[in-house]
């Protein structure tokens, strides 16, 4: 009896998926790896290893996988980030010292350098709120039907549906892996991506009408990424302009329902994380007025969720409520299936974090540890960062109970979840959860957790 193929995790690193890539090609062509290693004229098990992602595979051997597998170059459009991993192993000593990662808002305590200088730089490029009342305006002023693409569709340098559909696989992983480990460990992979493989897509002529449409939406997706990215490397000026850049590409090729979303969901997210809810609260609500009737349930429960962050920030009570209850509303409405796929995490663990945030900002404890306990319960293994947020949150809502010990355990549990991601976001957090407790730190639990975070998660320790 054959043995069961080993399990993979697609965003577990880059070896799992193109390993899972291959077996999935490999598997729809009916082959078995004999046969493959047969076709190849390479050995069934280099094709057992590479698809178990115990083995780097060559140049050689992805080219030829791919042309017998008829995959149209998606084996070779995965190469570079195979490159690229496989060229940080070997820079990698055999046995690393256990270290914790620094982050872009720590940059400046280590060595002066070329990188920490520019990472410095990027960090202070400010986030400039007066912007973004002009842009939500030219938004909402657009032609509903975006910019019209060319006319006219030359043979040479087409862009096709199939490469489409093999940027789009790798925007999937990358969001994955960016959910598991945090900006710090990808956020580089991303840039890398953008500047060669997606502007030469960007450069190239679509095949047709609704393949530019398509392009530009997935051109959207990538820079919203690495927005996400520079605000969870404390980046946030870098991250208003990332988020602005795909707020003109969902433009362009005339996606309402995606463009309002960049507007509230992420833009108006960031307001908010800079402390500025009015502006969150025009650009939720302007999302909501330009594509509130063509949105999807999942869109706009996502909106009205944003619109009651802002109010919840600002003190209104009845308006936050009112929000979240049309929020819930639609996500009852919402199939999956229907949604478009950058909007498929938004789940009732996702609208719980929502309700959680707003309930907290109220004042509400016991509000916002029951909807804590619905998202932590709810929400997938893989979102380490949201997990960490998320359960840290939780640690500041059982302090201000006066749960102390509860809030401790909590931390911790925070703590170690933090610690396997290099996320900004995740050690503010941390850092939150300290002054939330600084009242009772003479207390032998405070103290405990105090040490315990020295230990294992130094840059957040106050």
């Amino acid at each position: 009896m054959g043995q069961t193929p080993r399990k993979l995790e697609p965003a577990a690193s880059e070896r799992h998926f193109f390993g899972f890539e291959l077996r999935r090609l490999r598997e729809q062509a009916s082959l078995s790896q004999a046969r493959l290693g047969a076709l190849i004229r390479f050995s069934p098990d280099l094709v057992r290893r590479v698809e178990t992602a115990d083995r780097f595979p060559s140049l050689q051997f992805v080219q030829a996988c791919d042309e017998a597998l008829s995959a149209d170059g998606a084996l070779m459009r995965l190469l570079p980030l195979l490159e690229t991993r496989r060229s940080l192993e070997r820079s990698t000593p055999a046995n690393p010292p256990t270290v914790v990662p620094v982050p872009l808002a720590t940059s400046s305590l280590a060595a002066p350098n070329k990188t920490n200088q520019h990472s410095d730089l990027v960090k202070r490029v400010p986030f400039q709120p007066g912007v973004l009342d002009s842009a939500a305006l030219d938004w909402l002023n657009a032609s509903r039907s975006g910019d019209s693409p060319p006319s006219r569709f030359r043979a040479a340098n087409r862009v096709t549906e199939d490469e489409l559909a093999a940027a789009e696989n790798t925007l999937t992983v990358f969001r994955q892996m960016d959910h598991t480990h945090g900006a710090g460990r990808i956020h580089a992979q991303v840039q890398q991506y953008i500047e060669g493989e997606l502007n030469r897509l960007l450069a190239g002529v679509p095949a047709s009408e609704p393949i530019d449409r398509h392009l530009k939406t997935l051109a959207a997706g990538f820079f919203e990424l690495c927005g996400y990215q520079a605000v969870d490397t404390g980046a946030y000026g870098l991250a208003q302009r990332r988020y602005l850049r795909a707020l003109r590409l969902a433009q362009t090729a005339g996606d309402r329902c995606y463009g309002g979303y960049l507007l509230a969901v992420n833009i108006g997210h960031l307001a908010l994380h800079c402390n500025h809810p009015e502006v969150s609260l025009r650009m939720a609500i302007a999302a909501l007025t330009g594509c509130e009737s063509q949105a999807t349930p999942a869109t706009r429960a996502a909106l009205h969720a944003v619109v009651a962050r802002a109010h919840a920030r600002l003190g209104h009570e009845a308006d936050a409520v009112a929000h979240l209850t049309v929020a819930e509303k639609q996500l009852t409405r919402s199939r999956p299936e229907e949604e478009p796929s950058w909007l498929r995490y938004f789940t009732w663990a996702y609208l719980a974090d929502e309700l959680a945030h707003c309930f907290h900002d109220l004042g509400q404890a016991p509000q916002t540890q029951r909807h804590l306990d619905e998202a932590l319960t709810s929400l997938s293994p893989s979102h380490v960062r949201r997990l960490a947020i998320d359960t840290a949150l939780l640690a500041s809502s059982l302090a201000a109970a006066g749960h102390l010990e509860e809030a401790c355990v909590a931390a911790r549990k925070a703590v170690d979840q933090a610690a396997r991601t290099t996320s900004h976001r995740c050690l503010e957090r941390i850092v939150d959860v300290q002054v939330d407790l600084d009242p009772f730190r003479g207390e032998p639990e405070v103290r405990e957790l105090s040490d315990y975070i020295r230990h294992q998660l130094p840059l957040a320790a106050v």
